[in-house]
């Protein structure tokens, strides 16, 4: 690559301290064909690279080498000398040649998927056979030592970036450019964090468990959002799994029993590594567009087992924000039959496009793993011991920790990390674009010299048809991210009606081992009563439906709430959670088109206007698999992939607080999302729920309609609000996201890497004869009481995601009852969002 003569010199002083050797060039034919996925390596060595799509390599070596070897099957192996340390941009040519591989003929392009015709595939078939004879599986418990290092730069630094009016004042920071020994592109450390941790697991109970024994970073140390983005980022995996996720994309292993449908294997090579005799086999995708890999790996020809492997995604993988992937694992050779994994290194650049000069930001995650130890049970509960407290010590150990604990030394370059950011933190510039960051990221502006955050401020403004414009401010408590109490709170204003709203909450995490919590607040407000089947009690919990700029049609059917509640939730066993609470509510319609009157024996008029009722809730929530982070009193999920149960009973109570009903309500939700490999994510929901007990609309269930152009998960976007209402129902929905592989088949479409997703949603529901009767009030804007009891109401749905990476439109089709007023056929929703 091209370097500017200003990042040039910069480099080149660091060369002596980071590399001895760098290559870089094209490799075509001998029509200047580009050839793919050609093996470059050093003579004499095992360090070496594949060319890409383009033909396109870079090397580097820590150690002096004089000769490049570049190989394909075939052409002829091309020798080429090195005379200076640094060669870039040079162009070969391999030329073509008949070559025999165990008296079979192997070509490029197409590889055969018969084990009779392709040594490869025979090989792979054995790696299949020992793959669960490998590694930690076959111990009954292990534990062993990991050190993890975890970078992030900026990349392609050139005269332009360093000039720039961004880093005006922080010209320093560019003393730390350092160049990539897999791309080859500049790049400047903007973040660094170090990790040891001790691995402990048994393999019959299936249970593992994890200590952080010490923790440092630099950078963006105290922001919690950020840190738990970064670790999220790269999650565990094992090559020897059929699919391999990252990034939330399921991606096909080369080492993948449905690899053969996916690849192309070629055996390439043959040699000692150690002093174990390896086969070296070549992998490259048999499809653009799909998420998967090319690169090769060696392995052994006697256990099968994997002693090197590299991977790097395809440049047309369909993946969002990340021009690379790149994987390289070593494994130790413990005796004649064990292999494990020694170290891994993984790196990705993420980028707003996928041109080659364009400017993104490298992840590199380097891990280590030392003092294997095996067969020493342990008592089972040690696995279950849970971390209540956060330990300062870990996040603050000592240099001489760090010599001591760190499997792998820091080079130059990452020592001046540290030292480098602590000095850019008191840039103030640097410290306004950091909060900036800070802002996005959590929604919330830092006010650190009263501990206050104020936000969120993308609940600033909204709009609806009682209110018409809103404004809202607000903010919270923050003395850090573990408090053990936190205040929130928030006032409105909506220009319409004339009127206030507030609203403020409390709650104080009294013992950390059951997460113990009281919580408890008050909110007046206009809001959209029956946005969701599954009710809330979150205090301030408002829906979107009740602020939506533009819809369907007009939304009028609005409610004044004042709600009140107390309560308090545990958790006695990890992931489940028990909560009980009671709350006050008063419900009366907010808008004069809109009726929420119900026959009242006890009025002068026969007719009541406004609810006033006590409930008391029970509430059981379990979700297994689930991970957290942080120890105060508001946590936040790690991950995504694990189910959700719950299970709610509710009794409104008339000897309580003047309430006006009897009634109890019984509902049940389950969520659960499916990661189907190669074919994507499915997500799944079942909601049940009876009313037992005469009560009003407000407090009915209400099948969630959708009048906003908003995609919105669990509502019907055909139906409109209060069009469906219910005392019993029952509802299902079903999304499923092809992530690609849908339009990856389709060849005008594919190069877009659009993603297909599919939709199927319905409800069953009933209303009594009483409850009708007690609605019935005769009002000119009382709305029709009417349930989906004969036959199921369902809806179906085509979208198209990833449009321009980050928009996706759903096409959405009512499948009947369309003999209803106003009834919507077709309609179109969609939704922004940056996603993979």
């Amino acid at each position: 690559m091209k370097l500017k003569l200003s990042i040039l010199f910069i480099v080149l002083g660091f060369l002596s301290a980071v590399a001895q050797t760098k290559v870089s060039g094209y490799v075509y034919d001998e029509n200047s064909v580009p050839i793919p996925f050609a093996n470059v390596l050093f003579k004499g060595s095992t360090q070496g690279t594949i060319t890409n799509e383009d033909g396109k390599f870079y090397l580097e070596s820590d150690e002096n080498w004089n000769t490049l070897i570049i190989s394909f099957v075939g052409f002829e192996m091309l020798e080429i000398p090195l005379t200076k340390r640094v060669n870039y941009d040079l162009r070969y040519i391999l030329k073509e040649e008949t070559s025999s591989l165990d008296e079979v003929l192997i070509v490029t392009g197409k590889q055969s998927k018969k084990a009779s015709e392709n040594p490869a595939i025979r090989i792979l078939k054995k790696i299949w056979e020992r793959k669960r004879q490998n590694g930690l599986s076959q111990f009954k418990q292990y534990e062993y030592d990991q050190y993890e290092k975890v970078e992030f730069d900026l990349n392609t630094i050139d005269s332009a970036l360093i000039k720039s009016k961004l880093f005006k004042g922080m010209e320093f920071v560019f003393e730390e450019v350092d160049t990539s020994n897999v791309t080859g592109k500049t790049y400047l450390p903007i973040f660094l964090n170090e990790s040891v941790k001790k691995i402990s697991g048994d393999n019959i109970i299936n249970k593992e468990r994890e200590d952080l024994i010490g923790n440092k970073n630099s950078g963006f140390s105290n922001n919690q959002v950020i840190i738990d983005f970064i670790d999220d980022l790269y999650s565990e995996y094992n090559v020897y799994d059929n699919y391999l996720k990252f990034f939330d994309k399921s991606f096909v292993s080369p080492l993948s029993r449905t690899g053969i449908q996916t690849y192309n294997y070629v055996l390439s090579d043959s040699a000692f590594i150690g002093n174990k005799w390896c086969y070296n086999i070549i992998y490259y995708p048999r499809r653009k567009n799909e998420l998967t890999f090319k690169g090769d790996f060696w392995v052994n020809d006697s256990t099968y087992a994997i002693k090197e492997i590299n991977l790097q995604a395809s440049k047309s993988a369909n993946i969002n924000w990340v021009k690379e992937i790149y994987i390289e694992q070593e494994f130790e050779v413990l005796n004649d039959s064990v292999f494990l994994i020694e170290r891994d290194y993984f790196l990705s650049d993420f980028a707003f496009n996928k041109k080659e000069m364009s400017r993104g930001v490298y992840g590199k995650r380097t891990t280590i793993y030392d003092n294997y130890k095996f067969d020493q049970p342990k008592d089972p509960d040690f696995y279950d011991k849970e971390v209540y407290n956060f330990d300062a010590d870990v996040y603050n150990r000592e240099d001489d920790f760090w010599e001591t604990n760190r499997l792998e030394a820091l080079n130059k370059d990452e020592k001046g990390v540290y030292k480098m950011l602590d000095t850019l933190k008191t840039v103030k510039k640097f410290k306004r674009l950091y909060n900036v960051g800070s802002i996005l990221a959590s929604g919330y502006i830092e006010v650190p010299s009263i501990n206050f955050d104020y936000g969120p401020i993308f609940s600033t403004f909204g709009y609806n048809e009682v209110e018409g414009v809103r404004l809202r401010t607000g903010g919270r408590t923050y003395f850090g991210p573990n408090d053990l109490w936190r205040l929130e709170g928030f006032l409105a204003y909506g220009f319409r009606d004339d009127k206030f709203k507030y609203g403020i909450s409390g709650k104080w995490l009294m013992d950390k081992r059951s997460r113990l919590t009281i919580f408890g607040g008050n909110r007046r407000d206009v809001e959209q009563i029956g946005a969701s089947l599954t009710s809330s009690s979150d205090v301030l919990g408002r829906s979107l439906a009740s602020s939506a700029v533009i819809g369907t049609s007009t939304n009028d059917k609005l409610s004044n709430i004042n709600l009140t509640n107390l309560g308090f939730s545990i958790e006695p066993i990890r992931n489940f959670e028990i909560r009980l609470d009671g709350s006050i509510r008063k419900l009366s319609s907010a808008s004069p088109t809109f009726s929420l009157n119900y026959n009242d024996p006890e009025s002068p008029t026969g007719i009541s206007s406004e609810i006033e009722q006590f409930e008391s809730r029970l509430s059981l929530a379990f979700y297994p698999n689930r991970q957290m982070t942080g120890f105060g009193v508001e946590r936040r999920n790690k991950n995504d992939n694990f189910a959700s149960l719950f299970a709610q009973l509710s009794r409104g109570d008339r000897d309580w607080f003047n309430s006006d009903f009897d009634y109890t309500k019984v509902q049940f939700s389950y969520i659960q999302p499916w990661q189907l490999g190669g074919f994507g994510r499915l997500v799944t929901s079942v909601e049940l729920g009876k009313t037992f007990g005469e009560v009003p609309l407000g407090l009915l269930s209400i099948v969630p309609g959708n009048q906003s152009y908003f995609s919105i998960y669990n509502t019907f976007p055909q139906l409109d609000f209060y069009e469906f209402v219910t005392d019993t129902y029952s509802s299902m929905h079903i999304e499923h996201n092809f992530n690609g592989r849908v339009f990856s088949r389709i060849p005008f479409l594919k190069k877009y890497n659009l993603r297909a997703i599919l939709g199927l949603r319905g409800v069953w529901g009933e209303l009594s004869d009483d409850n009708i009767a007690l609605n019935t009030t005769g009002s000119p804007v009382q709305i029709p009481l009417v349930a989906p009891d004969s036959r199921i109401y369902y809806e179906y749905s085509f979208g198209v995601a990833n449009i321009f990476k980050v928009l996706r439109l759903d096409f959405n089709f009512r499948g009947n009852y369309l003999d209803r007023p106003n009834a919507r056929p077709f309609g179109v929703t969609g939704s922004f969002g940056f996603y993979f």
